[in-house]
């Protein structure tokens, strides 16, 4: 599976971005999809996931209730739905997929990231 994050961008803090990954492949619905991001000088790290149903997610603690991950396996696309967006989220944004079941780490394949940059 080949992997594709768009949609980042400069927002000032308080607002709202979406970023999205396209996938190509014929097995995206199989695969689960994380998303990442890494700040300068800083490890990359884990800001959610779906599983390859949609049916489940996982965020980590400094995005809960400020993002949202889904998916839609028709368009072979996922979202990652950024509200309320603080200074310590500017980073480069990367969407990764595993097979099957989802977690925060172990992911195969991964795409070019995304920058983005919120203002204070």
């Amino acid at each position: 599976v080949q992997l594709q994050a768009f949609g980042g961008g400069l927002v000032q803090a308080g607002g709202s971005l979406r970023l999205s990954c396209a996938a190509s492949g014929r097995t995206f619905s199989n695969y689960a999809i994380g998303w990442f991001r890494q700040a300068p000088g800083k490890e990359r790290e884990f800001v959610a996931a779906i599983s390859w149903s949609g049916g489940s997610t996982l965020y980590a603690d400094s995005v809960k209730g400020r993002f949202t991950v889904s998916r839609d396996n028709a368009k072979k696309m996922v979202y990652l739905q950024m509200n309320s967006l603080k200074s310590e989220d500017t980073a480069v944004y990367y969407c990764a997929a595993r097979w099957r079941d989802y977690g925060t780490h172990r992911y195969d394949y991964w795409g070019q990231g995304t920058q983005v940059t919120v203002s204070s």
